[in-house]
């Protein structure tokens, strides 16, 4: 029987010895734990192997999310990631998976050059054709749909936890899996959060949202809804500017203006690729059409893109978030933002009915200096952040 802690090749970090697998070193992280690149040492067959230490609450938490997916394993759809086996050791709790395409797009072998496909590493490289963008949001709605379809959600979808097998988009890490409810914790990674905080179908629509709209234009999540360099290609190609009418209605501040669930946004996805036509009874095309594209061009060359998310007219609805508290007090031209029924709106929160123009935003937190976010012209942005310095203490 091999040590417990054995030396793993090509790491000085020590591996515990899991059965019938030899660990070769760590390829990721995600959740609670970290992702090592293993072998089966009766087949030979190159495998990805999740270690979450046991002492630790994140893999009790793990375990209960992996024993939802499994609870609904007739639903679930081939772009989640499988998971072959799940074990426990006297250290860890561990779960074996399909292991992605080398990052050179290559079947993955257990070589020290191998690195994972993911989304993520893909981006690095632009944004993705017309053909790939539309397959990849189809496979990545797909998983979240039957996600959902079971009354689940996942909570962290992001380029990260989409990994390529077999040059196939699938949605991986777990972790965070818990069941649809109105009292689910403020649990995930924070770009894709939406403003409101509620971290239900609606979450994970909004994250699926800011993942498409990466994969169109090349840009970080936190540029949407810029469409950069690419938005003459997406104005004159009907597929990339039905995908961005995707994006926008499903990454709207407004959590009621966004797709219900992933199911929802796949049908929406599927009519905004159909050829131009009259809306089906009952489609989502509503929604979509309700929002604008708009390029300004100078000299022929375009210069930027603008999302615009309010109709016509000037009062908009504006989202504010705060780092790392919460609770702030929104304060517009030196007054205090307050709702129809009196109270203060605090962040995370959206503000309703804001004037279009050029406001002063403050946010203001008992034991915290005021926290001055300057001039932002609000027919422009929609979403504003803000963090008071590190080191400060409440």
């Amino acid at each position: 029987m091999e040590d417990a802690e054995r030396r793993a090749p090509e790491t000085d970090e020590a591996a515990p010895a899991i059965p019938d697998f030899t660990l070769i070193r760590k390829i990721g992280s995600g959740g609670f734990g970290a992702v090592w690149l293993a072998i089966n040492r009766a087949t030979g067959q190159p495998r990805a192997i999740k270690l979450l230490p046991r002492r630790g609450a994140g893999a009790s938490r793990e375990l209960t999310s992996l024993t939802r997916l499994e609870a609904h394993a007739r639903q679930k759809s081939p772009h989640l990631l499988p998971i072959h086996h799940v074990g426990e050791t006297e250290s860890h709790l561990f779960y074996v998976m399909d292991l992605a395409d080398d990052v050179t797009g290559e079947a993955p072998t257990a070589t020290a050059g191998y690195q994972p496909a993911t989304l993520e590493r893909r981006l690095q490289e632009g944004e993705l054709t017309p053909e790939e963008c539309i397959r990849h949001a189809r496979q990545l709605l797909g998983a979240l749909a039957s996600l959902h379809q079971a009354g689940m959600v996942h909570r962290d979808v992001k380029p990260a936890n989409c990994l390529f097998v077999g040059s196939e988009l699938k949605l991986a890490d777990f972790g965070l899996l818990t069941d649809a409810g109105p009292d689910i914790s403020r649990l995930g990674t924070e770009t894709y959060m939406p403003p409101d905080g509620r971290m239900d179908t609606r979450a994970d629509v909004y994250a699926a949202g800011l993942v498409i709209y990466e994969m169109l234009t090349g840009l970080p999540a936190d540029r949407f809804p810029s469409l950069g360099p690419r938005a003459p290609e997406i104005l004159r190609d009907p597929a990339l500017s039905g995908l961005v009418r995707l994006c926008l209605g499903a990454s709207c501040p407004r959590r009621e203006e966004r797709f219900s669930s992933a199911g929802e946004m796949a049908a929406a996805l599927e009519e905004v690729l159909e050829p131009s036509g009259p809306p089906r009874p009952g489609s989502t095309g509503k929604r979509i059409a309700s929002f604008t594209i708009a390029v300004l061009l100078a000299g022929g060359i375009a210069v930027s893109a603008l999302l615009l998310f309010r109709p016509a007219h000037e009062r908009v609805d504006v989202s504010f978030i705060t780092a790392p508290y919460h609770d702030a007090v929104v304060y517009l031209d030196g007054e205090p933002a307050v709702s129809p029924d009196g109270t203060l709106y605090r962040t995370p929160c959206t503000v309703e009915g804001v004037p279009a123009r050029p406001t002063r935003v403050e946010f203001r937190l008992e034991g915290h200096p005021t926290l001055d976010a300057g001039s932002i012209d609000l027919a422009e942005s929609r979403q504003i952040k803000a963090s008071w310095p590190s080191g400060e203490d409440r």
